[in-house]
């Protein structure tokens, strides 16, 4: 937009406050401001507030929420041979380079008490490798073991997309090709008063957000990422955030039980530890599959038991998707589809006497599993929390550093154990994916060697 019409743009919309405010500012600031405006879409979330100003709720009628059909961990001969059919076929289609995968790392690792994108925090229980590192790595020990081309693609934040670019590049991609990792950053979105006013943070920007997961979408199209993809021949996206230091990266069973189903858009969930656990639900909305937020069930409903005595609601999600490309595309061919969510917090504003102020703050953001209702055709997959899901949320206590270095050393643990090694009980161990992916990778690596691990060891 031309800076002539961002200022009519803010006529119209009643930011008389903003405009008062340029008028008073020097040349240079005035530009620097209107540069700051130019980078965001104004129409959009003032077109938010108003939608969300006039209706009087956003949740879900959980009259409506039922279970949904998922494919459970196998037990019997004929559940495993079904695993092991989808593993040969998802092998298949990462031998044809037809999957990519992208990690969600917006965000900045200060909940964890560190600075910087929340990819560098240090997090393996021996070596202490970035999450970066060690998702990274994955991505190159999966390329190794199928001679395959992954291409990785990071989504970052305006906040770290910078520094993100420089971490990789500075580790030499720790080992992947340079040209195969591909970074894009997410759209900012300007925080709103919840009278619709923009919030400045300084004489020449405003407070902004950004666009919540969801924006993976819009943002891989607008980057002109997704056609590129899809010219290469890759048909099948694997997604995941990068908080997950347990997350099966490029998963053959789940890719082939995906493609298998013809889904547009699968899910991996874990059974909910205890009626308590707040996490979104995999079920069904007026008959169509969904993730439902846990505020959108009534406590009671939260809490159901089965006819067995189990939770009712038990499909708790972890995040991680496969994805189909041509389902990215028909999602923004003709717009961006996926709804808008609002957030109410309180955050920092500059006061008209130039003096920091706390002020009540609207949001705006999307949702990776709103697409989910829009697929044709959808899969679920349940996946055991011990081994694949163990979030670093929190900086002490639940989902903590602290929480997923105990679950991934309890994991490789058990690998060695399983494949006849002594581990002292005070040993902490860690597998790098470089070594061994899964636990019949490390079997196979050992051969049967009967080894004695007295203190901490790191296998590289």
């Amino acid at each position: 937009m031309k800076p002539e019409e961002i200022l009519s743009l803010l006529e119209e919309y009643g930011q008389q406050h903003i405009l008062h405010h340029y008028h008073g500012l020097s040349p240079e600031k005035r530009e620097r401001l209107l540069k700051d405006l130019q980078g965001l879409d104004l129409k959009l979330v003032f077109d938010l507030h108003k939608k969300f100003s006039t209706e009087s709720g956003t949740g879900r009628p959980s009259k409506d929420i039922s279970p949904a059909p998922v494919t459970n961990i196998p037990r019997t001969s004929s559940e495993i041979g079904a695993r092991e059919q989808a593993r040969r076929l998802g092998e298949r289609l990462i031998r044809q380079n037809q999957v990519a995968v992208l990690i969600v790392a917006g965000g900045q690792g200060s909940r964890l008490g560190s600075e910087g994108p929340k990819g560098k925090f240090l997090i393996t229980p021996v070596k202490r490798k970035s999450l970066f590192q060690l998702l990274a790595e994955a991505v190159k020990a999966i390329s190794l073991r199928y001679q395959a081309l992954i291409p990785l693609l990071i989504m970052t934040s305006q906040e770290n997309r910078q520094e993100t670019q420089e971490f990789f590049k500075s580790h030499n991609y720790f080992g992947l090709e340079g040209d195969s990792v591909l970074f894009y950053e997410q759209e900012m979105l300007p925080t709103l008063t919840p009278e619709g006013q923009l919030i400045l943070t300084d004489d020449t920007h405003l407070l902004v957000n950004p666009d919540g997961h969801g924006g993976f979408l819009k943002g891989l199209y607008k980057s002109g990422l997704l056609p590129n993809l899809i010219r290469k021949g890759v048909t099948e996206l694997f997604y995941c955030q990068v908080d997950n230091p347990l997350v099966k990266i490029a998963d053959p069973v789940f890719i082939g039980h995906h493609k298998r189903k013809g889904a547009e858009i699968s899910t991996k969930v874990v059974r909910r530890r205890e009626p308590e656990e707040k996490v979104g639900i995999y079920g069904t909305v007026d008959g169509r599959p969904a993730i439902i937020e846990y505020s959108d069930f009534s406590p009671r409903e939260y809490r159901a038991l089965d006819g067995e005595g189990n939770l009712r609601h038990w499909a708790g999600n972890i995040a991680v998707h496969m994805i189909s490309l041509l389902f990215l595309r028909r999602l923004n061919l003709h717009g961006f589809t996926l709804p808008y969510h609002r957030a109410v917090k309180d955050v920092e504003a500059l006061g008209p006497d130039g003096k920091v102020v706390t002020v009540q703050g609207w949001k705006f953001e999307t949702f990776v599993f709103d697409s989910i209702p829009y697929a044709s055709e959808t899969f679920c997959l349940e996946v055991s929390r011990e081994e694949e899901f163990s979030p670093v949320k929190n900086q002490e206590g639940n989902d903590s550093p602290d929480t997923a270095r105990a679950a991934m050393n309890r994991l490789h643990r058990s690998w060695l154990q399983e494949a006849g090694a002594v581990v002292a009980p005070d040993a902490r161990v860690e597998i790098s994916p470089l070594y061994a992916l899964d636990k019949e990778d490390l079997i196979r690596k050992l051969k049967g060697q009967k080894l004695v691990i007295p203190e901490d060891r790191y296998f590289e």
